[in-house]
Parts: structure tokens; C-alpha cells; sequence
């Protein structure tokens, strides 16, 4: 959802469309439910590594909710071509503000069960607190960006740096930990899951009246120039940088995505650690092999 998101916004500035109140507010929500998608993913990823396989169960139970909720509104699950050049592919099922109002109360029951099962685990706690810390300095200088530079006290969120869709009409706060610990990026994630349905909350009842597709041409020819643009995706700032020549094709279209940065850390943050070790900091970095792959 995140990286078409950002994709179709940079295309959008570059032809001066204005896309609807309706489809800025879907947008958010479905960026949001992406969000907590991730970071249970993150969180069940996780327990797995280290030995916790009912935590492992509990995170793909409750990913499933969402997963659901994506495919009846846009026909796929992991492989989401929702967002397109000037809104969105289909408008939202029937079903979803019903189905979204039900998952949010269940989300909230359910992350305060991971942190019984999972978070106070007297050996998870000895696994990850004063492993692979990650200062401040260092997060800026790796470009580090999302839950991994926030756990290390750099305040970087896109959402609340360069407000776009309809981030600018909710409130949330910015989870900052100080500590750049494996203990910390969990934290984060875990805590911006709450955050994530704040937004959803504000939005759900609200979603406007509206178009849910502009006129496009066929062939889209962009003016000559540069763009960028970013998001704030589950791991951390996604930009598109795009610059046309005029032609129908871009003579360059280049991807900041979130992944290298994240695995061009891992060597300064595995020195003098435990071969165990880079299990919990490669598994709190969050990246993700075809992302790096590409």
C-alpha cells in the first residue's frame, strides 16, 4: 500500500492533479492498516526467531483480520495494486467500516496479550535490552529512518515532518525511545501498533463523500522537471524520486526504499556481539531480503 502510495502521489504533484478528500482519507487508512499488518509480521517474525512459537501463532491469527479486510476491498491480499494514478482501484467494500470498527477493540485486547506472553519474558528481556544499541548519531548517518532511528531518539517521521493524504487532520504521537537497543525498535513497533488505530479511529466514521478516481489519459506524458516524494512506510521513509525529459516514459525513476540502509547497519552493530546476537538485531532492524535484493 505504502510504496504505490508514494509511486502514484510523486506522479500526481508532477501533473498538478488533486486527488479527492475520499481518496486522501482511504489512502490513510489502508497506509495505517498496512502499518499494523507489518509490525505484527515484525512481531511474529520475531518470537519465532527466538524460540517463542505461540507468540509466533498469535501474530499471523491477528494478521489474518487484516489480510481479510484488504481482499474485499481490493481483490488481493499480500500483492496489493490498490492505489492508482489519481485515486484508488475499486471503492471500499460494504463491509469494511463495519469489519475496521470490529478490528480495532480486538487489536487492543490482543497487543496487550503479546506483552503478557512475549514482552515481560524474563529471557526475551536478557536478549535484546543493551543488544545492538544504535546511537542517534550513527541512525542519522546509516539513514537508518523509521522504527529503528526512532528507537535511537531520532524524531523522523514522515507523517508528522511533511504531512500528506490526511495526516494532517489526525492527531497521533511519535513513539521516540532513547536507548537504540534491539529492546527499544521492538517497543517502538509494538507501540506505534496503538498509534496506528488512534488514526484509523479518527478517520473511520468520517470517511467523506467523494470521487474515487480522477480522469487520467491513457498514455500519461509528465512536464519536464524533477519530483519527490516520500512516506512514512512500516520501516521507515519510502521516497520516489522521478524526473522527466517529457517524453511518455521517465528518463529516471529511482526508489529510496527502506531496506539498505537497515542491513548496511547491521555490520557496526554485530561487532564484538554474540553469534546469537545477530538473531535479535537482525530480527528488530526489520528488513526484508527482496526489498534489499532488488
Amino acid at each position: 500500500m505504502q510504496s504505490r502510495h508514494a509511486l502514484c502521489m510523486c506522479i500526481e504533484q508532477a501533473l498538478g492533479v488533486e486527488v479527492s478528500d475520499r481518496v486522501k482519507v482511504i489512502r490513510t487508512i489502508m497506509d495505517e492498516l498496512q502499518r499494523i499488518d507489518s509490525h505484527i509480521l515484525f512481531f511474529a517474525c520475531l518470537c519465532q526467531d527466538m524460540g517463542a512459537t505461540t507468540a509466533f501463532l498469535y501474530g499471523f491469527r491477528d494478521r489474518e483480520k487484516i489480510l481479510d479486510i484488504f481482499e474485499e476491498t481490493c481483490g488481493g491480499r499480500l500483492i496489493i495494486n490498490y492505489n492508482t494514478i489519481g485515486g484508488v482501484q475499486a471503492d471500499l467494500h460494504p463491509n469494511f467500516v463495519k469489519r475496521v470498527k470490529e478490528l480495532i477493540p480486538y487489536l487492543r485486547k490482543n497487543i496487550q496479550e503479546y506483552h503478557d506472553i512475549f514482552t515481560g519474558n524474563i529471557i526475551m528481556q536478557n536478549r535484546l535490552k543493551g543488544i545492538g544499541v544504535l546511537s542517534r548519531e550513527n541512525a542519522i548517518a546509516y539513514g537508518a529512518t523509521g522504527g529503528t532511528g526512532r528507537a535511537s531518539g531520532w524524531a523522523c517521521d514522515v507523517r508528522k515532518r511533511i504531512p500528506y493524504a490526511a495526516y494532517d487532520r489526525v492527531n497521533f504521537k511519535e513513539i521516540v525511545f532513547q536507548e537504540g537497543d534491539c529492546f527499544a525498535r521492538y517497543m517502538v513497533r509494538l507501540e506505534e501498533i496503538e498509534q496506528s488505530l488512534c488514526i484509523i479511529e479518527q478517520l473511520i466514521d468520517n470517511i467523506p463523500e467523494g470521487n474515487i478516481q480522477e480522469k487520467m489519459k491513457p498514455i500519461i506524458r509528465l512536464p519536464e522537471g524533477s519530483w519527490y516524494t516520500a512516506v512514512e512506510s512500516s520501516r521507515g521513509e519510502f521516497g520516489v524520486y522521478l524526473e522527466s525529459r517529457g517524453d511518455k516514459s521517465p528518463y529516471r525513476l529511482h526508489y529510496r526504499s527502506t531496506g539498505l540502509p537497515l542491513v548496511a547497519v547491521v555490520d557496526h552493530l554485530t561487532r564484538g556481539a554474540k553469534i546469537a546476537d545477530l538473531i535479535a538485531i537482525g530480527g528488530t532492524l526489520d528488513y526484508i531480503v527482496p526489498d534489499i535484493d532488488r
